[in-house]
This record gives C-alpha cells, sequence and structure tokens, in this order.
C-alpha cells in the first residue's frame, strides 16, 4: 500500500472517530491524551514570549551570540514561568508557550510576563554589555497574555507527536506576542478584567496598563504596558 493510501485511510478515521473527552484539573503531560481522537478541556491562561526582530539578530551577527541571545531570554523566561506556577508547554524557535490555571491563572500570568520584562532589562542585558561591551544588539521581546476553553489534543504519528492546544486563548496569545515591541506586554481585555488589582496599579499608584484597539487583528480592545515586576 503506498503513502497515498495510508494517507487516505487515516485521515478519514480521524474525522469519522468520536472524540472521547473529559475535564482536567492539570495542564496535560506530553503523552495525555492518547494519540487518537482523545481531547483534554479546561480552563486556562495562555501566555507566549517571543523575542522581537530575531531575523535582523541572525542576519547581522555570529551565529554563537545570536544562540547565546536565544538561550538566556528563553533561561530566564522558563524559570520565570515555573516560579508563577505556569507549566511550559512548548518552544518555539525563539518563543515559549504556557498555561497557567488553578488559584489566580490571570494575576500569575501577568505578573509573570512583567517579570520577564524586568530580566530582560535587569539581567540578559547588563550581562550581554559585561561580556560584549562594544556589541551595540539590543534585546527586545514581546509577550501576549490571553484565557479561553482549551481543548487540548495529541497529533503528529507515534515516535514524532506533541500536544495541540485548540482555543481561542493560544492563538490569541501568539498574535498579541507579533505586536511592535513599543510595548513588551499586551493582554486582552478578558485578562485584564480578571486579573487582580495588585497587576493594574503600580505602587506608587500609577495605572500600569493603556487600553487600546487591536487595529492589527479585529480592533477589539486590548491592554499593553511598558512596566515590569521586579524579581527578587
Amino acid at each position: 500500500m503506498g503513502l497515498k493510501s495510508d494517507l487516505d485511510k487515516e485521515v478519514a478515521q480521524t474525522f469519522k472517530m468520536q472524540w472521547k473527552e473529559r475535564d482536567g484539573e492539570v495542564v496535560p503531560e506530553d503523552e495525555d491524551p492518547a494519540l487518537g481522537n482523545d481531547a483534554v478541556k479546561l480552563k486556562g491562561t495562555v501566555l507566549y514570549a517571543d523575542m522581537a526582530d530575531s531575523t535582523n539578530l541572525v542576519d547581522k551577527y555570529k551565529a554563537f551570540f545570536a544562540a547565546e541571545i536565544y538561550k538566556t531570554f528563553l533561561l530566564c523566561a522558563a524559570k520565570v514561568i515555573r516560579s508563577e506556577e505556569g507549566v511550559i508547554t512548548a518552544y518555539d524557535g525563539d518563543r515559549i508557550m504556557a498555561v497557567f490555571i488553578g488559584k489566580n491563572p490571570n494575576t500569575r500570568a501577568v505578573r509573570c510576563a512583567l517579570k520577564i520584562h524586568y530580566a530582560a532589562l535587569y539581567v540578559v542585558a547588563p550581562a550581554k554589555k559585561a561580556q560584549y561591551s562594544k556589541n551595540e544588539y539590543e534585546i527586545k521581546h514581546v509577550v501576549g497574555v490571553d484565557k479561553s476553553d482549551l481543548y487540548v489534543a495529541r497529533t503528529g504519528v507515534r515516535g514524532a507527536n506533541d500536544l495541540v492546544w485548540v482555543g481561542r486563548a493560544a492563538n490569541y496569545a501568539a498574535k498579541l506576542s507579533a505586536l511592535p515591541p513599543t510595548h513588551p506586554t499586551y493582554i486582552t481585555k478578558e485578562v485584564y478584567d480578571a486579573m487582580l488589582d495588585d497587576v493594574k496599579t503600580s505602587s506608587d499608584g500609577r495605572q500600569m496598563w493603556e487600553a487600546v484597539y487591536w487595529t492589527e487583528f479585529d480592533g477589539r480592545l486590548i491592554y499593553r504596558s511598558n512596566f515590569w515586576w521586579s524579581i527578587p
């Protein structure tokens, strides 16, 4: 039997097979759900952190330097995510995806985004300058955060598969992380409305967020911020 016949059979089977669904209370592991039409449903807040202008980085600088920027940014982002009890669900080149569930997931995800900004400014940038004093590269990034119902399934083939996150939050958080790096953090109105006041106002009483319309997408109201959250 040829490849075409094999593909025809498996694709048809996927469309015909009934889905097995269950509610999830934790972020599923790679081996859960099963590879067939099996899915976990949960409510979650998704964070995408993406380096900006990475094309310029790889085009104009040595490969080892670009790798060091990737590694240090993603290292900081990953450790901050875990410190806020987020679960890392994917790395994709120069970006990282995480899901927050449980108590105050929106507040934790947003605080995480602000801490990633702090790490870029006060951990990665100073270390880069100390090692490469004449290098003028400036690291920029954007973090997007959204919340929604999520439908988690496993895709691929045996021996080479991964989880796919179906739901608005995964899509919108990724789109928000592709917005201009004039502001390092963008969140949806749903996240803003659900998060605690602790991450809305700074310690000196300033509003940390600016409401803007998402003109690059569908004109909906979103929030952006230039603030950071200090890492102790």
